[in-house]
């Protein structure tokens, strides 16, 4: 990323320096970036993070907020790609929260990692449940059912247990060394078929 100096506008100087944390995190992981480190970057004082945010973990809540958007709306253009009922709606929906993973692992990291303190956090907590209505609101679409049916809720869960888990065993490194020959495509129609009724 390029540097920026001079002239910020309110707005321009929170985003700059959220945007340079979220390289940095990518670059060098949750734990090694430093708050000057990214004002260097993002081309502002030391002191200017400031008059936003309160200390180093608001700042970091700020930049998984903005990846809950990010992949929040991945999600639902995915889900929005095909008609309520689709099997190939379960794939896409899998496949958005994939790539997210695959395309800020850092980030993906620390909005679940073990150990935070996000669902103490209200924002973070009520965009996480946003994201889990997504699934929710699939399903039920699917199965034809109201979104506060158990049994949806149960399927949706299993649903995004089974490629959340696989995100990370993907992260990890893990997911190669299994020797499973199944595309991820596969994979995820596989998931859907075996959680959710036939159509």
């Amino acid at each position: 990323m390029t540097k920026k100096k001079n002239n910020y506008h309110h707005g321009e100087l929170r985003a700059q320096l959220l945007e340079a944390v979220r390289y940095l995190i990518e670059e060098k992981g949750p734990d090694g970036f430093s708050v000057a480190e990214a004002c260097r970057m993002a081309g502002v004082s030391t002191a200017a993070p400031y008059k936003h945010f309160k200390d180093r973990e608001e700042i970091l809540h700020a930049v998984i907020l903005e990846a809950m958007h990010r992949m929040g709306a991945a999600m639902q253009a995915a889900a929005d790609a095909y008609p309520a009922g689709d099997p190939e709606r379960i794939v896409a929906l899998g496949r958005a929260y994939i790539d997210f993973a695959k395309s800020e692992p850092g980030v993906f990291a620390v909005m679940f990692g073990s150990g935070n303190n996000h669902a103490e956090i209200p924002a973070l907590a009520e965009e996480g449940q946003a994201k889990f209505a997504i699934v929710v609101k699939v399903v039920a679409e699917h199965m034809n059912r109201c979104m506060e049916d158990d049994e949806v809720t149960a399927r949706a869960y299993a649903l995004w247990c089974a490629v959340h888990g696989h995100c990370f065993l993907v992260l990890d490194g893990k997911a190669d060394k299994t020797k499973i020959n199944i595309t991820e495509d596969a994979y995820l129609r596989l998931v859907g078929s075996s959680y959710l009724p036939p159509k």
